[in-house]
């Protein structure tokens, strides 16, 4: 036990992230969209979630306890996905943390759903948030998965508890220092398993001094189980989000496209300049606002009523299709 007391040191074998490449893509993209509002909100969210992994490292490297630690790990079971903030392995437990730097106000319900309210541009939002507890507990589901599917059954049978109790851990950590959170209601194992980045290492040290210390792994197994996982995470450069704001950026260039070509078209049949059918500044507007009723379109003041009266039909029947259908 002296030779691994001696393991203070905290260890990333993994420290990039994907958050990053995210950022990168979607402000490429943000340059070329027509409606920003939207992107701008995903951005400011996805800083404020890659300054809060910032912060739970930076808690890490001064915990000396002596761990392993990956960043941002994607590990699969058949169809199943578990993207893993951060994976802490100590000589106790193994924490699975579900990393949230939640902007405004957390309440946990009785019921275990987590509400959130904030401003933005000046207005409040409230807002229910998909469970982080349970998205930590999915990600260990998925583990067993992988372990129970590498394992003869006596093995499992035999330390199948151990998986659940001693060795596997869901933690959600919350960033937001300006936060107020509230789990006086939430059941036992949200409030045992959710804390504030500023109590991680008290909290995982509490837990060493509890674990029987006669289970303790040594510094190899903790090295081997770190570098299973580094063997089995996949490559996760695709982004739902990334791919939302894509698809979005193509249809409004097709939409930009169609316009213009509907504006020449229309304007040599009727041998007039193109600007008279619209200008340049109502083209951009009617992709910014994509109206999908002749309704909808007057209200937003985009045409004159002479224009409304001889383009908007088939206007409308260009926004749509590109947009709608």
């Amino acid at each position: 036990m002296n030779l691994f007391n001696q393991f203070r040191e905290t260890v990333f074998l993994k420290e990039d992230s994907n958050l990053e490449t995210q950022l990168g893509q979607l402000k490429e993209i943000r340059e070329k969209i027509a409606n920003k509002d939207q992107i701008d909100r995903d951005i400011k969210f996805l800083e404020i979630g890659l300054q809060g992994e910032k912060e739970i490292a930076y808690e890490l490297r001064k915990a000396n306890i002596g761990m392993y630690v990956l960043h941002d790990i994607t590990l699969t079971f058949e169809n199943l996905k578990a993207q893993i903030d951060y994976i802490i392995i100590t000589k106790g437990y193994c924490y699975l943390v579900e990393c949230k730097n939640l902007i405004g106000n957390i309440t946990v319900n009785s019921s275990g759903q987590f509400k959130r309210e904030y401003y933005f541009n000046k207005n409040i939002v409230k807002e229910a948030i998909y469970s982080p507890y349970t998205q930590a507990v999915n990600h260990k589901e998925i583990l067993k998965k992988r372990w129970l599917s590498k394992n003869n059954k006596i093995i499992t049978f035999f330390r199948e508890a151990n998986f659940d109790n001693l060795w596997f851990k869901p933690l959600v950590v919350l960033c937001n220092s300006q936060s107020l959170l509230n789990i006086k209601y939430a059941p036992k194992e949200i409030k045992n398993s959710t804390i504030r980045v500023d109590n991680l290492v008290e909290y995982i040290k509490q837990d060493l001094r509890k674990y029987d210390h006669n289970c303790f792994s040594s510094k190899k197994n903790m090295l081997e189980l770190a570098n299973s996982f580094l063997e089995g995470n996949i490559s996760n450069t695709s982004s739902n989000l990334v791919e939302k704001y894509k698809n979005i950026l193509l249809k409004e260039q097709s939409l930009k496209n169609k316009l213009k070509e509907f504006r020449t078209t229309k304007s040599s049949i009727m041998n007039i300049p193109a600007y008279y059918i619209f200008s340049d500044e109502e083209l951009n507007n009617l992709i910014l606002k994509k109206p999908k009723t002749f309704e909808q379109l007057k209200a937003m003041n985009i045409l004159s009523d002479i224009k409304l009266k001889l383009h908007s039909k088939e206007i409308l029947k260009i926004i749509n299709e590109c947009f709608y259908s």
